[in-house]
């Protein structure tokens, strides 16, 4: 870091200025979350480092990496019928997306740990304020990788070797926003590798359903976060941090609506190929009008609106589900 970075980022930051001027919350508490979290509130001290570091305080991630497997395990049910083996996919997959979103912040954390130190909104994280060692960071992401793992075997083989590929990305997606103005890409990617994997899961092959339905989930990635990235244009434009939020600026909005556009598409067409009914269909276009709502709703100078907008998505996400859920079961 230059040494006059945090001059240069506090006279042109007004929001960065308050809080790096600020101390560190004296209990550790991270600041971009809420006071009610569950960690903050019931887990003992000697815990929360950990359990900040995967980002368990704030759980719209799990949710967002949860809710695509959950869309699958639907989809599939609509053109396969339900079974028993139904009920522990959706446990499992629960259990997994708290696991694999943990550990996969925490190498996040890790590999952006000098980024973190330099901006307003995670400086308050575990390994920039110091609660957890980098190497610590390390050997608690993988205890969390190996607890996936274990959830991975139930799965069966086929899905097995889709989990392990997915890792190429998730290892790649904290430095692509080094190399390219997309990252969001990367971590629609990762972040919906689920809608593969638990289609292979239920299945046992790759059907054309599946595509759709993991296209459309990187399509709502771009949409949601693209306005998380929103709250830390600023600074990332002084360290030069590369992000959708940044290449869109003003065109933000026009940007949104596309992504909207083809999640309705790609949604559509999954529901279609799966031989979905009407219920599944209203379910994408209750996803899409939460979409559309957001996109009406935004201001991309207003972060705490941003992180509002974007911690709503595991209900946009949910709705879905319902109608897929209904059309399964009708």
């Amino acid at each position: 870091m230059k040494p006059d970075f945090r001059a240069r980022l506090c006279h042109t930051n007004p929001v960065s200025e308050r809080f790096h001027n600020s101390p560190l919350s004296p209990d550790g508490r991270v600041h971009d979350a809420t006071r009610l979290n569950w960690v903050d509130r019931f887990c003992p001290p000697w815990s929360r480092p950990w359990l900040r570091l995967s980002r368990a305080d704030r759980p719209i991630g799990t949710w967002l990496l949860l809710i695509p497997c959950w869309w699958t395990i639907a989809l599939a049910s609509i053109r396969y019928g339900w079974t028993l083996w139904d009920l522990w996919l959706f446990v499992g997959c629960a259990i997994g997306a708290f696991l694999m979103r943990g550990a996969g912040c925490t190498w996040n954390d890790y590999t952006d740990r000098e980024f973190d130190a330099q901006v307003a909104r995670t400086r308050s994280r575990p390994i920039p304020s110091g609660q957890v060692t980098p190497t610590g960071a390390l050997v608690w992401m993988c205890i969390q990788a190996l607890l996936a793992f274990l959830i991975l075997l139930s799965f069966g083989f086929p899905a097995i070797w889709w989990g392990v590929a997915s890792l190429a990305i998730v290892c790649i997606y904290p430095f692509a926003k080094r190399f390219t103005w997309w990252p969001q890409v990367f971590l629609g990617l990762a972040f919906n590798w689920g809608a593969l994997l638990v289609w292979v899961a239920k299945t046992g092959e790759i059907s054309v359903p599946a595509l759709f339905l993991y296209a459309a989930g990187i399509a709502w990635t771009l949409h949601y976060d693209t306005i998380y990235a929103h709250q830390d244009r600023e600074d990332d434009e002084l360290i030069g941090v590369r992000s959708t939020a940044r290449l869109f600026g003003e065109d933000t909005g026009r940007m949104l609506w596309l992504f909207t556009a083809l999640v309705a598409v790609l949604a559509g067409m999954a529901v279609l190929t799966a031989f979905g009914g009407w219920l599944a269909l209203l379910g994408v276009a209750a996803l899409v009008g939460h979409m559309a709502w957001q996109t009406r709703t935004l201001d991309i100078d207003d972060p705490e609106l941003c992180l509002m907008l974007f911690r709503s998505n595991n209900i946009a996400g949910l709705m879905l589900l319902v109608g897929l859920i209904a059309d399964s079961l009708l």
